[in-house]
């Protein structure tokens, strides 16, 4: 098994969003990689990499000749110079079929695409070239027969551990299994009018799916069953679900609402279910969402190309990237670090925004509030007659 530590992973289109296939283009999803150090003596399958940073793009011009394949595509990320790569490192074609949606599993066995009717499985496979090993996907031999002929998976997702997978589609079903054995523990034919997307809690118990039509849901995968419904206020409509922990490290779970007025967050307590806020965000509709690793921010991507990154302490917007991308954004990432984001977009664009830290002022206040105290206090002893000076 190749290993390595995966640094983010970039879910796609937001699903209620309806396009042309041939209009999408080449609409990009990614994830990084980061590899660390090897020596010739280890075998290949025993790589853990030399510290370069790759990216891997999946999308494609759909069936058909729009000119544009349909393809995984893998490129490098300079972190210094915080650029991507013009040429792609590997390539792998998949003729007619577009990639919809991507899932990296968490130990670094490979990396499930959902396409048109079914899901696959591919595999990374490190090459030597000049005495320099490079970052490649196979197509496995692992076929997932569960996953065959099953229509348009619009949510793909490992549990963190990577011994759950769930898939969710656009008929409505709602799936999960575990793996790699792929027995099946959910199967809900009506879950939703169609799933847009899933989150595992941290410590895989709980599945968390939104969709089209009804409430969000909550399901035990151990029994199956429905725990509990996250019911829906003012007519709002949930786009994105995220687990996270916050500053005490306590679990909770962020849900992206959409109104007239615009785009949301909703906090809920993972004990309860019951909401503990919503936050007011952004007036246009937000089409991609992500939460860092360490739960500090929260980034949310709209229909206009601007980017959002949040303090999660308070959900107030900490940074804003206008037009980041000139189109949609459909993808957004944090590294493992927290200190960069990656965002994928409708115009076949790819960036990496640096996430600078905002400086702590609160200590210079109190130091300025305490001399203004103090001179007011000195000013009223000597007006009172109790200084000599």
């Amino acid at each position: 098994m190749l290993s390595f530590n995966v640094i983010f992973l970039i879910l796609f289109l937001f699903s209620w969003l309806r396009f042309d296939l041939v209009q999408l283009r080449l609409f990009l999803k990614y994830l990084v990689l980061v590899l660390s150090s090897e020596t010739e003596s280890k075998r290949e399958d025993e790589i853990v990499g030399d510290g370069s940073n790759y990216v891997v793009f999946a999308g494609g011009g759909g069936e058909g000749r729009s000119g544009i394949p349909n393809a995984l595509v893998i490129s490098l990320f300079d972190s210094s110079s915080n650029s991507l790569s013009d040429q792609p490192v590997n390539k792998f074609g998949l003729d007619d079929e577009l990639p919809y949606r991507m899932a990296v599993h968490p130990g670094g066995e490979g990396v499930i695409c959902s396409l048109p009717k079914s899901c696959r499985w591919f595999e990374w496979e490190a090459t030597k070239k000049d005495d320099e090993f490079t970052l490649n996907l196979k197509q496995s031999e692992k076929v997932l027969y569960e996953l065959e002929h099953i229509g348009q998976q619009l949510a793909v997702t490992f549990s963190h551990d990577g011994s759950l997978l769930a898939v969710g589609g656009e008929d409505g079903k709602l799936r999960a299994f575990k793996w790699p054995s792929m027995e099946a523990t959910i199967d809900i034919p009506d879950a939703h009018g169609s799933v847009k997307n899933l989150d595992f809690s941290p410590d895989g118990k709980f599945l968390v799916s939104v969709g089209s039509g009804g409430p969000g849901r909550v399901w035990d995968t151990s029994s199956s069953t429905n725990k509990a419904s996250l019911p829906k206020e003012n007519d709002e409509v949930f786009g994105f679900c995220k687990f996270s922990h916050d500053s005490l490290n306590n679990e909770v779970l962020y849900v992206t609402a959409m109104r007239d007025r615009g785009g949301s967050i909703v906090k809920w307590n993972t004990t309860t279910w019951k909401r503990i806020s919503s936050k007011y965000v952004v007036r246009d509709p937000i089409s991609a969402f992500n939460v860092s690793d360490d739960g500090r921010f929260l980034a949310i991507g709209t229909i206009q190309g601007d980017i959002f990154i949040l303090n999660a302490s308070n959900l107030r917007v900490q940074s804003v990237v206008k037009k980041a991308h000139l189109g949609l954004v459909t993808a957004l990432a944090f590294s493992q670090d927290s200190r960069a984001l990656a965002s994928a977009s409708l115009d076949s664009s790819a960036r990496v925004t640096q996430i600078k830290e905002t400086k702590n002022n609160g200590f210079n206040i109190w130091i300025i509030l305490l001399f203004i105290l103090l001179a007011a206090a000195l000013y009223y002893a000597k007006t009172e007659g109790y200084l000599l000076l």
